[in-house]
């Protein structure tokens, strides 16, 4: 005779062992599962390291990009004020051209002048030998002058002498003498 409990027994000793392998099946896939997020978690971790190394490499890169976008700005600037000033003087020269047409004529003048300006100069030169020869002489006879001065002097100064030994006789008769 069969056990009525039996059939319920082994339905529930089946019911057991299944729930026993799902349990043993699903706590492999924990396991599997675990080991995926902590690879997982891992691999974000050290791509969140070269991320982070990536962005302070890119900071700096920006840093350095502004940096020297302000240093063109500032050369920029300096170069239109060069530029500016370069415009000005460049009008200037433009301006003084202007007057070269003036000075290109006054040099073809100049130039028609030169030949008779350097006879008259050969003139001037002449003359002034000339006149250097004339001042030789002078000075030549400069030098009679003062021999002949010297000796007025002293003939003077013997004129001198013989008033002063006459006046000294007429000095005593002058008050006899009638004015």
């Amino acid at each position: 005779m069969v056990d009525p409990r039996r059939p319920i027994v082994e339905v529930m000793a089946r019911l057991g062992r299944e729930t026993q392998l799902h349990l043993d099946e699903r706590h492999r896939h924990f396991k599997i599962t675990d080991k995926v997020i902590a690879t997982v978690s891992v691999l974000l971790v050290i791509l969140s390291i070269v991320n982070v190394y990536y962005v302070t490499v890119l900071y700096q890169d920006l840093n350095g990009i502004v940096s020297n976008m302000d240093s063109m700005y500032k050369n920029l600037s300096r170069v239109d004020y060069d530029m500016d000033l370069i415009a000005q003087r460049v009008s200037q020269f433009d301006k003084h051209m202007g007057y070269m047409g003036s000075i290109a004529e006054d040099m073809t003048t100049i130039t028609a002048i030169m030949p008779e300006l350097r006879g008259n100069m050969q003139n001037m030169q002449s003359e002034m030998v000339r006149v250097d020869g004339d001042m030789q002489q002078m000075t030549h006879a400069m030098g009679g002058i003062s021999v002949q001065m010297n000796q007025m002097a002293g003939g003077m100064g013997v004129m001198r002498q013989n008033v002063r030994q006459i006046s000294g006789p007429m000095g005593a008769m002058n008050p006899i003498l009638p004015n």
